[in-house]
């Protein structure tokens, strides 16, 4: 007897990706990032005692070095992983698109008798398929048609099937959507904070040592920059995913209108 996971595949494939983002992009900074952003504030700040007008140019590793970058950076890695799964598995479904399952010939008709049968050639496709939006929209018709004899409550049965798994994919993307808005919020953290060291360091400042002043406010103004950045590529891959599924489902509707609406027929 099969038992049902007590997680969806999905949730485990999230929680997998989310761990192995976090331990790859800590890494990456550890090995990488602050190690040569360090370097480059300790010249800088050597540049600067030697010549208080010298001008250092900006660094990426620099830009990128503190801890909201980092958890931007993670969030971003993991959302577009999510959207990844997402993209892929819309197009796995797409593909029965192409497909006819439910083989007529031209001109041949579907009585309410004939709908068992056909119900079962569609349930005889792989489990992967059959729980796909298509096959079930059919069926749901089908049993519809089977049920009521009226062909117009086939074509509101089977559109409204597909409108509900619409919102139901869109419903799926609320934790994308909460990504991308977390991800300004934490630059703006990471405003708050350089803003308040750099009040901190003000006293510096009256000494003459402004270096420390404006290595916090570019904490500031870095992180923001980062952060709203890699939201508004966020944000693009987000809608092109969701026109992806829209596209699907309306071309799912069409398919049942061509496929199986236009060949009912009721004596």
């Amino acid at each position: 007897m099969k038992r049902d996971l007590p997680f969806s595949f999905e949730f485990i494939y999230q929680l997998f990706t989310l761990v192995i983002i976090v331990i790859s992009v800590h890494a990456a900074y550890v090995a990488l990032v602050r190690p040569r952003a360090d370097a480059i504030l300790a010249q800088q700040a050597a540049a600067q005692a030697d010549d208080q007008a010298a001008v250092s140019p900006r660094s990426v590793f620099v830009l990128i070095r503190d801890y909201e970058q980092e958890a931007c950076f993670i969030l971003m890695f993991w959302a577009m992983a999510i959207m990844g799964y997402k993209a892929y598995k819309t197009s796995r479904q797409r593909a029965l698109l192409q497909t006819d399952l439910i083989p007529l010939a031209e001109g041949e008709k579907i009585l309410p008798e004939d709908t068992r049968d056909v119900s079962r050639q569609i349930q005889a496709l792989p489990d992967e398929q059959r729980n796909s939006l298509l096959p079930r929209a059919l069926l749901a018709g089908l049993q519809r048609f089977s049920t009521t004899r009226n062909i117009q409550d086939v074509a509101g049965a089977t559109h409204t099937y597909c409108d509900t798994e619409g919102e139901r994919l869109d419903s799926e993307l609320s934790m994308i959507r909460y990504i991308a808005w977390a991800i300004p919020s934490i630059g703006f953290i990471g405003t708050v904070r350089g803003i308040g060291d750099a009040l901190g360091q003000a006293h510096k400042a009256l000494e003459g040592d402004i270096f420390e002043v404006t290595r916090s406010l570019g904490v500031a103004f870095n992180s923001t920059l980062i952060a709203l950045v890699i939201s508004i590529g966020l944000m693009f891959l987000l809608h092109q995913l969701q026109q992806l599924q829209e596209r699907y489902v309306l071309d799912a509707q069409a398919y049942c209108d061509d496929k199986l609406v236009r060949h009912l027929y009721t004596q």
